[in-house]
Order: C-alpha cells, then sequence, then structure tokens
C-alpha cells in the first residue's frame, strides 16, 4: 500500500448504511465519536473520523485523539509483561509471591502457587465479585486475602476460565516489583518508546497538549460517562481513597498498580494503537521476539468451552472467528481468524485486531453505545461494531487500489 495515502481521512454514509438497525439518536441528535484506522505492515491508513469528540465545546474528533480503549489494556499490559519474559525479568509459570515478597494464595489452596500464565490466561480464580479497583489509600494484599475476590471450587491454575479484572492490579504489581519499575514507565520502555507511539494509563504521563485532545465518553443516552474536563489533569485522574490525597509521588511500585488501570484504563489514539498492530503483524518487531509472540499467538488458539465470547483466550489476546467455534463472536464475517482484544465501557466499544497471514487489520472505537440487555447478553459485538467494519474492510480495500 502506497505511502501516499497514509494520511487519507475518509467521512461516508452514516453506519446504517451498511445494514445494522439505526443507533438510538444522541443527545441532541448528534452522531456519536467514531475513528477507524487500518494498517499492513508498511502503512497507517486513516479511514473513518466523525463526530464530537466534545459536545460542550463542538471540537470535532480526530484520527489519532486518546480515548479510553477499555480492556484493549490488557493486551498492552501482556505485551509489558512478556518484554519482562524476554529480558529474564520475569518468567510466567514463578508463583508471583516471590516477586512480590508477600503471600498470593486463593483460600482454600494454600499450597497452589498463583503464576503470570495463570492470571493473564483469566485462569487464577480471580473473580470480581467484591469489584476490582483499589484506589490509592487501600491495600491490594487486603483485597486479595478477602475469599470473596477468589472462585472456591478449584484452585489456581485448574479454576474454570472467568474473565475477572481484578487480575490486572495483581499482573501490574508483579511487573513492578520484579523490573523496580512503576507501571506506567515500564510500558512506555518496553512498548510505547519502542514504536514511537504515545499513550498513558489514567492520563498519568501524557502531556497536556495529548490531554487537551482528549475524546470524551458519552453514553446513549447523552450523559458523560468519562473524560470531560473535570475528570482530566491537572484535576485528579487515579481512584483514590475518601481522606487520601491525590498524590503518588512517593508511590512504592509493586504495591498497589490498581492506580493506573491496568485493566482499562490507557488512553491511546487510533493511529497509535494501529501502530502496535502493525508490530504484532509483523513478527512482533520491536516489541517482542518472534517466538514470544509465537507463544502469545498460539495462547489463544485452544477453543475454551462454555464461553459465548472469549471462546479462544490467551495470556491478554483474543482469538476471534476461529474455524470450527460456535462461539458468538463474529464481527467480520469473511472466515479468517483475527487476534487482538476487545473493549467496552462506558458507553464505548473499541477493537484492535488484525490478521496474521495478510498482515492486515483495524483499530478503531465508536462511542454513545447503548449497554447491553442484562446478564443473559454476555458476549457478542454490538451492531454499530460489525456495521462499521463492514464500512471501514470496503474502505481500506479502496484506499489499497488507488
Amino acid at each position: 500500500m502506497r505511502a501516499a495515502i497514509i494520511l487519507i481521512v475518509v467521512l461516508m454514509a452514516p453506519l446504517s448504511a451498511c445494514g445494522a438497525s439505526e443507533p438510538a439518536p444522541s443527545e441532541g441528535d448528534i452522531a456519536p465519536a467514531v475513528v477507524v484506522v487500518g494498517f499492513d505492515r508498511d502503512d497507517t491508513v486513516p479511514l473513518i473520523a466523525e463526530g464530537l469528540a466534545d459536545r460542550s465545546t463542538g471540537r470535532m474528533v480526530e484520527a489519532n485523539d486518546p480515548v479510553r480503549v477499555a480492556s484493549i489494556s490488557k493486551l498492552v499490559m501482556a505485551l509489558a509483561a512478556l518484554r519482562l519474559v524476554d529480558e529474564g525479568v520475569v518468567d510466567l509459570d514463578t508463583d508471583v509471591s516471590t516477586y512480590l515478597g508477600w503471600s498470593v494464595r486463593a483460600p482454600g489452596f494454600p499450597d497452589t502457587a498463583v503464576t503470570l500464565r495463570q492470571l493473564l490466561s483469566h485462569r487464577s480464580g480471580l473473580r470480581d465479585y467484591q469489584g476490582y479497583t483499589i484506589p490509592l489509600g487501600d491495600s491490594l494484599k487486603d483485597k486479595l486475602n478477602d475469599p470473596e475476590s477468589w472462585y472456591a471450587e478449584a484452585p489456581p491454575g485448574k479454576a474454570p476460565f472467568a474473565y475477572a479484572n481484578l487480575g490486572s492490579p495483581l499482573v501490574a504489581s508483579v511487573l513492578e516489583a520484579a523490573s523496580g519499575e512503576r507501571f506506567d514507565r515500564l510500558v512506555e520502555r518496553t512498548v510505547f518508546d519502542p514504536l514511537g507511539i504515545t499513550g498513558c494509563f489514567n492520563w498519568i504521563g501524557c502531556s497536556p497538549e495529548t490531554v487537551a485532545r482528549a475524546v470524551v465518553l458519552y453514553r446513549d443516552t447523552g450523559e458523560v460517562a468519562r473524560d470531560d474536563p473535570g475528570n482530566l489533569p491537572p484535576n485528579c485522574s487515579i481512584p483514590v481513597a475518601e481522606g487520601t490525597e491525590c498524590d503518588f509521588t512517593n508511590y512504592v511500585p509493586g504495591t498497589n498498580a490498581s492506580i493506573f488501570s491496568p485493566q482499562g484504563g490507557l488512553r491511546i489514539g487510533m493511529i497509535d494503537l494501529a501502530r502496535l498492530g502493525q508490530a504484532l503483524a509483523s513478527d512482533g518487531e520491536g516489541v517482542l521476539q518472534p517466538g514470544t509472540l509465537k507463544t502469545l499467538m498460539q495462547s489463544a488458539e485452544t477453543m475454551i468451552e462454555g464461553q459465548s465470547f472469549f471462546c479462544g483466550y490467551g495470556l491478554g489476546v483474543q482469538m476471534i472467528e476461529g474455524s470450527g467455534s460456535d462461539c458468538v463472536d463474529g464481527l467480520f464475517y469473511d472466515g479468517r481468524a483475527r487476534w487482538g482484544h476487545p473493549g467496552e465501557a462506558y458507553g464505548l466499544r473499541s477493537g484492535l485486531w488484525f490478521d496474521p497471514v495478510t498482515g492486515e487489520g483495524f483499530a478503531y472505537f465508536i462511542t454513545a453505545v447503548p449497554p447491553r440487555a442484562g446478564a443473559e447478553d454476555e458476549g457478542g459485538f454490538d451492531q454499530r461494531e460489525i456495521a462499521l467494519m463492514a464500512r471501514a474492510t470496503e474502505l481500506f480495500a479502496d484506499a489499497a487500489a488507488q
């Protein structure tokens, strides 16, 4: 694909033209913010940038405006962990207590170690029953000592798969303790800097210029959900316990990395996220050794029975539309499996998906998506996402033909 089209931004018909049902109107009938960037191993191609990044000012969204991408954060955290594996700093199958200096055990299974492999694969037995945010001033250790945080019927490693956000603060704290680096700085060194991209967790480390381009997240009702000016720096942007000052100057790495929200707090633009996808589609170039990337990819190839959506999930990465799967994970419907991670929170849906055979993929987000219908609606992509990818795929093919 020619470099001359890297900066193309195509604005076309509304999403409903692709066959999806018409989205519910937003406040004042303003369309949601939508950005899609396509990529292959050589180029990134902004395809769609529509809607308002901030309705209060009328600022239109641009292709690399930073947005809270929700659970795609877990993939970035996993890449940082695997970089430390490559560096010999951590091992996926070592008891995490070894790094933390205190014991992490599921109640009832005192002799069973908890490992990074289990945590990244959501097989540790941790559950989100009692929530997963541990604010500054509260104790990660105390949270993990709560029996309600664990599956009680089987030990770590044998507990059934359960997608649990609580594992991410523990993983991030382990990485901090092992490396001596604060989580945000660790990710900067191991993932962002090598790729020349900009990103930050809970706005920590992002420049004022980057913060000024923040995409405000809105619910389908028009209500502000996240990242309006009141929630941005210089205001406090991390979870803080009542009575605790919003100051992590003296934060000790390895004690409570939940303050960075590693499970969902990454802010990044879609061009930058696409560049990360390019690296994964190019044998991990700049981030992981090829053998480590192969381990990452293969970890998601075994189908997980009993799941409606996370049927192919491994070390912080998901495979969708795998052959022979009855899973409700259709997004592209073209018979090709893709790897990456979805995001869903605060009215946002997002995704980073790539085909390792062709090297092609997409980074996207859409805001103001209605919530799921209920507890029975556990999996699957929203029709808006499906329509958006159909539209983006056509645009990407047209761009490649120019």
